[in-house]
């Protein structure tokens, strides 16, 4: 079950990257559940990774070979996170970067590991090393649509993005997939996301670019509240396309604005891929103190039990709602100033039920697959804006038999 038809859209080719996928049967047989992608000698990484302490084994090795430097590959396995795997899941992601580095001919410490799927089971490094020589023979810059569709679990569809960006100093690309169902709030959801660009970007710039474009998306995303062991977000730039981009640059704006809209993109199709989901919703929380009140005071309202199941229902049970508002942590919140509204049909305020309430109208607005919940906390000028779903009986189906 997912919200809305979104076919993956036309993904074009980074300068610099090549793909490839294939069956490597890590947990189901006839499946694509692995993937290789292949850099560019000039291309700078940048990563986020989860903030759960239950960091999977290659999570922790992603990092460590990502500050040596010079990274070539990515190995992204699905089916299996290795995470709760103690030194056994390590050596497995080690041996599985060096069987990679051994046949690409490049060092260990220039494969960056990824993996998603069932926590807690051995990793079967054997099988993902049988799987390489081919993916090795069959890279091309045009596998994109096939990587999306091999990193999936319990996704429904692929997710992909890509966008041409005229700049001053030339056009560039970007394209980027994402992976993400269930065990959603990345805190940096199960997510993965990979985006790459053919801009030249130096490493302090593309990690800070990669920071402010997590932090309005990925990173404002909720399926169930459940921040995954193995969270990532790469984005890569090949510099092929030779438009540089530097912090005093004219064009990093617009750049900056496409990025943060991509992943935007990706993370709400995470939302609208979320398990058993109905609706998406944007909690959307304005006149806060800060944006950190907003974001604290929408996430609240989005992982409420009470609120996802109402959502589910199309039950317009403003109670809910304020009652989430309430024990959102701010101490000193004025009531009567707070205002409730779903789209523009006003609920509450000054602590009560507006008087313009209409509820045969707020229940046709969420009737809809997707709407917003305002609320507006009479505190400050700053907002922040979070993206979730419904909580239905399909979600308890899924996570019920995920293992089975």
């Amino acid at each position: 079950m997912a919200v809305g038809d979104s076919p993956l859209p036309p993904l074009h080719p980074v300068a610099g990257v090549r793909l490839a996928s294939g069956e490597a049967g890590i947990r189901r047989t006839g499946e694509r559940d692995l993937v290789v992608l292949e850099l560019g000698e000039a291309t700078r990484v940048a990563a986020t990774f989860t903030r759960n302490l239950f960091r999977a084994a290659p999570v922790r090795i992603a990092e460590a070979h990502l500050a040596a430097g010079a990274p070539r590959y990515l190995l992204i396995n699905t089916g299996n996170a290795n995470a709760g795997t103690g030194a056994g899941g390590e050596s497995a992601a080690r041996s599985n970067c060096q069987a990679l580095a051994t046949l690409a001919g490049c060092r260990a410490e220039q494969v960056i590991p990824f993996s998603t799927g069932v926590i807690g089971e051995p990793l079967p490094a054997d099988r993902i090393d049988a799987a390489l020589p081919d993916l090795l023979q069959a890279m091309t810059a045009d596998g994109w649509a096939e990587a999306a569709d091999a990193i999936r679990t319990t996704d429904t569809r692929p997710k992909g993005r890509s966008r041409f960006l005229a700049l001053d100093g030339g056009t560039v690309t970007l394209t980027g997939i994402a992976k993400g169902s269930g065990m959603i709030r990345p805190d940096m959801a199960t997510m993965l996301a990979f985006v790459a660009t053919d801009a030249d970007i130096p490493d302090d710039l593309l990690r800070r670019l990669l920071r402010l474009a997590v932090a309005e998306s990925f990173n404002r995303i909720t399926v169930d509240g459940d921040t995954s062991t193995n969270d990532a977000c790469v984005l890569m730039a090949t510099g092929e396309s030779g438009v540089q981009l530097d912090p005093e640059d004219t064009d990093l704006t617009r750049f900056r604005e496409a990025l943060t809209l991509l992943c935007q993109e990706l993370a709400r199709e995470i939302v609208a891929d979320g398990e058993g989901a109905t609706r998406v919703v944007s909690v959307r929380v304005r006149e806060a103190a800060s944006v950190a009140e907003a974001e604290r005071t929408a996430f609240t309202v989005a992982e409420s039990p009470l609120v996802k199941t109402a959502l589910f229902a199309g039950d317009p049970n403003w109670g809910r709602i304020l009652a989430a508002v309430g024990r959102s942590g701010i101490a000193d919140l004025a009531v009567e100033a707070v205002a409730i509204g779903i789209d523009d049909v006003a609920i509450a305020e000054g602590g009560c039920v507006s008087p313009h309430y209409d509820e045969a109208e707020a229940a046709r607005r969420m009737a809809q697959e997707s709407f917003t919940l305002d609320i507006a906390l009479g505190r400050g000028d700053h907002q922040a804006t979070v993206w979730t779903c419904d909580l239905s009986y399909e979600y308890i189906r899924i996570n019920a038999d995920y293992r089975s």
